[in-house]
């Protein structure tokens, strides 16, 4: 409402409004901006009645209750009045919102307007959304259905396991929050087309991790206590896990001399980089070879669960290394690397924080230390005057005493 007094001068020029009517003006807004402070900070007054004051423009997010009890003829309008509650709140647990209808006024612009609620299938799939999507008539028809894509990925997103989520980064070059953002504020045939051109990234949001068990499978067909049996992971029709196992070490063994990214893990693991391995995690992901379901195969069929790296799982079919748990790796690393020379204190600090971070990022490359807490400690460059310059040699001797024959 101050913007009303700025706007009548610049129209008129400050001298055209007489000073009482500018004073009258700026003191009820002023009386406006301290109730509606009051209304959004104060614990007292928990209820608020007002015509058009409050219908725009407003942000409390605590509102969780709006009443109508007068007709609105503008479907924007309405939109706005109830985009008041739609605010989230976490400091008081919201999770919805109530309007009370005194005066049938959805019914109303029911009759004028095509609204419709936001997601009318709670339960329908991002893929089902999506080819809606890719059917829809026009454009009002394709804005709102790409209004339900866009919810539904946002909350799949929220639910991603971390072998998902790299997977989808991997695809699309970005992370899904900032895939949802930047697509949320474009039309519905841009969204249609990115969907297009990423084919997968609906698969890597519906999909869960290995073992998980959805709360909406299967159908309710009893009231009494459900109680978990068993849990069978799918390898595929009719493919039991040695099968799958087979099928996997057969595409190693066909590809480890053509592909790069298995070339660089069965014959140079000393010179691998995180790239190469982010190459190897989608190459085999594409085929269904992810490393939780590597894991739960092998460990399916050889009775343990062994918590090996996918580098483990591809040096295990190609040249027969043993399947041993990579921290164990790592940790082996580690005391190979101390012993294999006099390093100085400073020195061997570095070494352990190096090996801490490789648990997390299974290859050690310059990148690895051009992030996070290294970043902060100066990065590569910093780092390595501590190793006189040959920072990249240790890291090399890292990569080898991990993955190299000798750690098998």
């Amino acid at each position: 409402m101050r913007l009303l007094t700025e706007e009548l001068q610049d129209e008129y020029g400050k001298d055209a409004i007489p000073h009482e009517m500018v004073a009258k003006i700026t003191g009820t807004i002023d009386k406006a901006d301290e109730l509606i402070l009051r209304f959004k900070n104060d614990p007292l007054p928990k209820y608020v009645v007002t015509v058009d004051l409050l219908t725009t423009g407003i942000d409390v997010p605590a509102i969780s209750t709006l009443v109508f009890v007068r007709r609105v003829k503008s479907r924007i309008l309405y939109d706005q009045m109830i985009g008041r509650a739609t605010r989230l709140c976490p400091e008081i647990g919201k999770e919805h919102f109530r309007i009370f209808d005194a005066v049938d006024l959805y019914a109303e612009l029911q009759k004028m307007t095509d609204m419709r609620p936001v997601v009318v299938k709670p339960d329908i799939s991002l893929g089902q959304l999506v080819a809606d999507l890719g059917k829809a008539l026009d454009d009002e028809d394709r804005r709102w259905v790409a209004g339900q894509v866009i919810v539904r990925m946002r909350a799949l997103g929220k639910g991603m396991d971390a072998e998902s989520r790299e997977g989808f980064e991997r695809h699309t070059g970005e992370s899904p929050e900032a895939a949802v953002q930047r697509l949320a504020t474009r039309p519905g045939i841009e969204l249609a087309e990115w969907l297009k051109a990423h084919p997968r990234a609906v698969e890597f949001l519906e999909r869960r991790p290995s073992g998980t068990v959805r709360a909406n499978d299967g159908v309710v067909i009893s009231t009494h206590e459900d109680e978990l049996l068993r849990i069978e992971e799918i390898f595929g029709k009719n493919t039991t896990p040695e099968d799958y196992i087979s099928g996997f070490e057969r595409f190693v063994r066909e590809n480890m001399n053509r592909v790069p990214a298995l070339i660089a893990v069965t014959q140079r693991p000393r010179d691998l980089t995180r790239r190469e391995l982010s190459e190897l995690a989608g190459l085999l992901d594409e085929r269904n070879y992810s490393e939780s379901m590597l894991r739960a195969a092998y460990g399916k069929a050889r009775n343990a669960d062994i918590a090996a790296h996918i580098i483990g799982f591809v040096r295990q079919a190609a040249l027969g290394d043993p399947l041993v748990p990579y921290a164990t790796r790592v940790e082996q690393a580690i005391v190979a690397i101390e012993r294999s020379r006099a390093w100085t204190k400073m020195q061997k600090d570095w070494l352990r924080r190096i090996g801490r971070a490789l648990k997390d990022k299974p290859v050690a490359d310059p990148t690895l230390l051009d992030q996070g807490v290294f970043a902060d400690k100066g990065g590569f460059n910093r780092i390595s005057q501590e190793f006189d310059g040959a920072l990249d040699d240790v890291l090399h001797q890292f990569n080898e005493a991990i993955w190299g024959p000798s750690a098998a």
